[in-house]
Order: structure tokens, then C-alpha cells, then sequence
């Protein structure tokens, strides 16, 4: 895991988030629901925002919005909390 990748919630939680970029198709669903964490680059492709101003339930309901489950979140230890 990268510690670019490392997003700290608003509670202090850290995550790790990752977004396969092969199989997101830009429905922004993510970003409807958490525009404080991710974005839409040029290419229509979700982002991770580099902000921390997020709480943690909301940035898991975001993943759990995204159709083709392109957002992966893990904890700290690397263990896999989505999908």
C-alpha cells in the first residue's frame, strides 16, 4: 500500500482507498454521495481527493454506490473492508 493512498476520517481512522481505473465508468455515484473525497478527472475516471475531510461512513457508502465496485477500501493493516 502507498501512504499516497492513505486517507485519515474525520475521526481520525485511517483507510486505504483505491480506485481501478480499468473498471470505473465514470457514473460519479462516489461523487454524488462524497464530494469532499473523490472526483472525476478529464477522463471521466473517479479520483481520490487529497482533503481528509471526510468521515468514515461516508466515504464507505461512496464505495458501496459505485456500480462496477471499482473502489477498494482497506484499513490500515492492509485487510480488505470493501468490497
Amino acid at each position: 500500500m502507498s501512504e499516497n493512498n492513505i486517507y485519515k476520517t474525520t475521526e481520525g481512522r485511517k483507510i486505504y482507498i483505491e480506485i481501478d481505473p480499468d473498471i470505473c465508468i465514470g457514473a460519479a455515484s462516489c461523487v454524488g454521495i462524497d464530494p469532499k473525497t473523490f472526483a472525476l478527472n478529464t477522463e471521466n475516471r473517479a479520483y481520490v481527493l487529497d482533503l481528509d475531510v471526510s468521515d468514515y461512513e461516508t466515504i464507505l457508502e461512496a464505495a458501496k454506490s459505485c456500480p462496477t465496485s471499482a473502489i477498494i477500501l482497506k484499513d490500515e493493516n492492509g485487510n480488505q473492508i470493501w468490497p
